[in-house]
């Protein structure tokens, strides 16, 4: 089953299928064809009598009636031998569908498993020996410089995955997406791409930094407001009733992370005679 990095990477591609194009063109060296649009299309492969093969994603390059290209697009975070004997095949079917040129990228965060991907694969077809194109963390440059951020965000955010970037890096990701209206997918992208403590130094610089109110980190936060917010109104609402507050009723209170539970208990404070009332 897909991770929630792979999810994230194939929303990436979703939302701007030219950067595909772009990694082939700018960090690997391919030609392609140039000033096209690029857009995502049906990434399953049938092979009948055998099964149907889907890839993780497919971009056409050209009209969508009409293309002139296309990238089938992989993302390995582990060497899987029965993937990599899939790829030829993946290409076959997609260049026997549309009758058009067919490149292939593979994606990988770690570098031994992009080397074993890069090795040509040999197959059973006279003379057809697949070569994908592999992208790993040797061709994914970590971005220092805030206006490269802006530029280029999905490299940027390719850069997060692939490298545990210092504070600094962190730093200018953040500063140079400010003004993308965008900025929100892109900070989704990154949490969900980026290792632990890579999150962590990401949380550490956006709690000086306005984050979007839908993100996964932004969510926590807010939870975490809400649930500080009502310990201490309960505990606010005791003390002003001059109710005494025993050290096993103070933890009851700080450990309970139930917001509606904390309400219900601050609504009994304001009548009860003790704090026994307040937990019964």
């Amino acid at each position: 089953m897909p991770s929630n990095r792979h999810d994230a990477l194939g929303t990436l591609f979703d939302d701007h299928p030219a950067f595909a194009a772009e990694i082939l063109t700018d960090l690997l060296g391919v030609e392609l064809p140039a000033d096209v649009s690029a857009h995502v299309v049906d990434r399953t492969f049938n092979t009948r009598p055998s099964s149907d093969l889907q890839a993780d994603k497919v971009v056409a390059l050209g009209p969508p009636q009409d293309p002139v290209h296309a990238i089938i697009i992989e993302f390995q975070q582990e060497w899987d031998a029965r993937k990599r004997d899939q790829l030829p095949r993946y290409a076959a079917a997609l260049w026997l569908r549309l009758q058009r040129p067919v490149t292939l990228l593979v994606i990988c965060p770690k570098a031994a498993v992009a080397t074993r991907y890069t090795e040509p694969i040999e197959t059973d077809l006279p003379g057809y020996v697949c070569r994908p194109h592999v992208l790993g963390p040797h061709q994914i440059p970590v971005i220092t410089d805030p206006s490269e951020v802006a530029a280029h965000p999905e490299l940027a955010v390719l850069g997060i995955m692939a490298h545990d970037p210092d504070e600094k890096a962190a730093e200018a990701f953040v500063s140079g997406l400010e003004k993308n209206h965008d900025a929100q997918r892109y900070y989704d992208y990154t949490y969900s791409l980026a290792t632990p403590p890579v999150r962590h130094l990401l949380e550490k610089i956006m709690k000086s930094t306005p984050w979007p109110a839908t993100s996964p980190w932004a969510k926590e936060q807010q939870s975490r407001g809400k649930v500080s917010e009502a310990q201490q109104s309960l505990l606010t609402v005791l003390n002003a009733r001059g109710m005494e507050v025993s050290a096993a009723e103070r933890e009851r209170i700080t450990s309970c992370s139930d917001v509606a539970q904390l309400r219900d208990w601050i609504k009994r404070a304001v009548t009860a005679e003790a704090t026994a009332d307040v937990f019964s």
